[in-house]
């Protein structure tokens, strides 16, 4: 058994209220967890208005295939038309 984890941070600069914010992080996670079918949370500065701190996990039965999901994830983060890349730390 293979089990990995992945924590990103993103910066929602146009987020002015932790409403805001809110609803970015959940629109992320709803689209990680349906695309990629990992388990997803906010883990960090949750009352930092601005500053988003994602941790994903998954288990998987070969370390190529959960490292290249969350290749897939990165790859899908630093693309996202409202959250800004900062960085990410994977373990496998």
């Amino acid at each position: 058994m293979i089990v990995g984890s992945l924590r990103v941070r993103l910066l929602a600069r146009e987020s002015r209220s932790l409403k805001d914010k809110r609803q970015v992080v959940r629109s992320i996670v709803d689209r990680l967890r349906n695309a990629f079918n990992v388990s997803v949370a906010e883990v960090e500065a949750l009352d930092h208005r601005q500053l988003i701190v994602l941790g994903m996990a998954m288990v998987g039965n070969e370390a190529k295939h959960v490292r290249s999901t969350f290749e897939r994830i990165v790859v899908a983060l630093r693309g996202h038309p409202v959250a800004e890349w900062l960085d990410c730390e994977m373990d496998v």
